[in-house]
């Protein structure tokens, strides 16, 4: 599959036609943004790191029953995915307080919570993604209640086979964002999942592992990368199949 027009490119990823009109390229840069695009800056390497661990996520979801757009890793950084009509809506499921949401309940950082906490925010980068609830979803239009309750009950779901796979990689599932989108219209999981979308953190230290090191100049951000890489692939030597379900005490969608 080749790469035909460039009809998008985000902070993170150009996107491009194909000779079918059911299915994208995208293509991860290494370009790195924080604080709504105010700090910039080049993670070496982040474009195949995040599009590796994209796609073995993505293969694990698709194993356990999670629809999602993609179809296939076409190079280190280019992935092939179904076409979608993207849905404004941010999902963030967040399992330990960080960031924004331990400065909006004045806990400390690292604190767990007694449930996941799922969060939606409206994707708009000119004010910033701000963090809405469902009744201003539904003034806006940007989904249906029916789209929105299926798009927490998946956010729940991805939140429970990642927390296990993470864990079985040495990592904490600390929060993470997911996008959504629809193809004929059924609801897919889109975007990516990588250390850019995720906060991950090393079980035993607590040493972040994420974007996090980009955005608090805590230094070594490339080999941070390079570590969640290793411990990904090191679960299914590079492709994610049914066998790591088991050993997670997931069920296989057949």
């Amino acid at each position: 599959m080749k790469k035909e027009t460039l009809i998008y490119e985000g902070k993170a990823k150009k996107v491009y036609s194909t000779p079918s009109p059911d299915l994208v390229i995208h293509e991860f840069k290494n370009d790195a943004t924080a604080f709504d695009g105010q700090k910039k800056g080049t993670i070496e390497g982040k474009g195949t790191v995040n599009a590796k661990i994209s796609a073995a996520v993505f293969k694990l979801l698709e194993d356990a029953g999670v629809t999602t757009h993609f179809k296939e890793l076409l190079s280190d950084n280019e992935m092939l995915t179904y076409r979608l009509d993207i849905i404004l809506v941010e999902v963030v499921v967040r399992n330990i307080a960080a960031g924004s949401l331990a400065k909006r309940l004045g806990y400390p950082e690292g604190r767990h919570l007694k449930e996941p906490i799922v969060e939606f925010y409206y994707k708009n980068d000119e004010l910033g993604d701000p963090l809405i609830n469902d009744d201003h979803i539904a003034e806006l239009g940007i989904a249906s209640k029916e789209q929105l309750a299926q798009m927490r009950a998946m956010g729940l779901k991805v939140n429970d086979i990642l927390k296990k796979f993470f864990d079985s990689s040495g990592l904490l599932l600390v929060d993470f964002k997911l996008e959504f989108g629809t193809h004929n219209g059924a609801l897919m999981l889109a975007d990516e999942v990588s250390p850019d979308t995720c906060r991950l953190w090393d079980k035993e230290t607590l040493e972040k592992l994420d974007k996090d090191r980009f955005r608090r100049d805590l230094g070594k951000v490339e080999e941070a990368y390079q570590e969640v890489l290793k411990r990904v692939e090191s679960k299914g030597q590079g492709s994610m199949e049914k066998e790591p379900l088991k050993e997670l005490g997931l069920k296989a969608e057949e």
